[in-house]
């Protein structure tokens, strides 16, 4: 079989598949990306690197510029895959991640190939992630938001079948659109991300092997979206009140979801700037390689997990699996997976102070709340393991496993 993987980025949601899909000698497997991530090969397949198709252009105006970035990106894909194509490269099946434009057309390159899409996320107006908060939007950007959807849209009326990995994330999308999605978790290496009470904190330059008590927080940005802000005042509240605690946050000092507080301004120094932290006991490690992330969590005394209603983060999960302690937002993604109380203690997203005493609560009633992190393994291993998702994947790819059933 040979299969087409689309993704700006690399291996991005396509890793495990990628992994089992070019281990299967039977396959010939290309991706087409724009990170060709040098560093990074796996055995099986092949990268094919695209750029946008020239410059962003001026003055474009602000409601068709999403479509404008993603025609620039799919025309580069298209002229990527007419040079797969002369090489004599024809996919059975082309599996795009849906959103940002990459896979718009290459079913004009290659007819004969069954087309996926991997999605994400429909931008509402009047969705769970735009009221969150009773916040409201002026017309305009009522109108981006719905300017966002134009590449979703095109994939989800040309796709064959698409991909979602949450239920609450399918149910984003337009109720007569959602027959065509399958939801179908990512999957969490279980085997790797498992539970050890062994485990101390020590990594390059940070020794926190002898601390009594250990808050970790990990995030792919710093941002409000992933309720940075809370999380830091809530922090700052702790460690005022408990001198022997200690924050771990993992994660890059910027945005992935949402805007910077101003020019030349990241959230990070927009929160330090206003509250007074013990530097030596507040610990920023940045992105970190997995064998150190999975240590953090597994090191930790309690893990908090903030989201607004929107995409859910891996971080969440694997720290369920690796049985922490979680404090997580009473936000809809979250209650997909977490009942407060059974795996997770839920709080309030907004108020720092509740999380700050959800945490201290748990640090009180660690040993009480022990059955909570064992549950939180059990969920993992019964809805999000990924070896019986895998190979639902790998089915889905070659056509074996049927359309799943539209979400309610």
């Amino acid at each position: 079989m040979r299969v087409l993987l689309v993704h700006s980025n690399f291996p991005a949601q396509f890793r495990h598949l990628c992994v089992a899909l070019g281990s299967d000698p039977a396959n010939e497997v290309v991706f087409l990306t724009m990170n060709p991530r040098p560093e990074w090969n796996i055995p099986g397949v092949r990268k094919a690197v695209f750029l946008p198709d020239g410059e962003a252009a001026p003055g474009v105006h602000p409601l068709a510029a999403p479509g404008e970035e993603a025609a620039r990106l799919a025309s580069g894909a298209l002229k990527a895959a007419l040079a797969l194509r002369d090489q004599g490269f024809v996919p059975d099946v082309i599996y795009a991640h849906s959103g940002w434009g990459p896979g718009l057309y290459l079913g004009e390159v290659f007819p004969e190939a069954r087309r996926l899409c991997y999605f994400e996320w429909f931008y509402d107006p009047d969705g769970a992630d735009a009221r969150f908060g009773g916040a409201t939007q002026q017309p305009m950007e009522r109108a981006r938001a719905r300017a966002r959807n134009l590449p979703i849209l095109m994939d989800l009326t040309s796709c064959r079948q698409g991909v979602c990995p949450s239920r609450w994330q399918a149910e984003q999308f337009p109720s007569d659109l959602r027959h065509k999605l399958t939801v179908l978790p990512d999957g969490v290496d279980t085997e790797f991300f498992r539970p050890d009470q062994d485990e101390r904190l020590v990594l390059p330059g940070l020794d926190l092997s002898a601390a009594a008590e250990i808050v970790t927080y990990a995030t792919r940005g710093m941002e409000p979206y992933r309720g940075f802000p809370q999380f830091m005042e809530a922090a700052a509240r702790l460690m005022a009140t408990r001198p022997a605690c200690h924050v771990v946050v993992v994660g890059d000092d910027r945005s992935c979801y949402g805007p910077p507080p101003g020019p030349g301004r990241t959230w990070k120094q927009e929160v330090l700037s206003r509250l007074r932290l013990d530097p030596a006991r507040i610990h920023f490690t940045g992105s970190l390689p997995y064998g150190l992330y999975r240590k953090v969590l597994r090191a930790g005394s309690v893990h908090v997990y903030l989201t607004r209603p929107f995409v859910l983060s891996w971080s969440f999960l694997e720290a369920l699996s690796c049985g922490c302690l979680v404090v997580a937002s009473d936000t809809e993604p979250v209650r997909e997976v977490a009942r407060d109380g059974v795996n997770a203690l839920l709080t309030d997203f907004h108020s720092p102070q509740a999380i700050a005493a959800r945490v201290a609560e748990a640090l009180d009633r660690r040993e009480e709340l022990a059955p909570l992190r064992e549950e939180a393994r059990r969920t993992i291993l019964r809805d999000h393991d990924l070896r019986p998702l895998l190979a639902r994947h790998v089915a889905l790819v070659k056509g074996e496993e049927s359309q799943g059933a539209s979400p309610a």
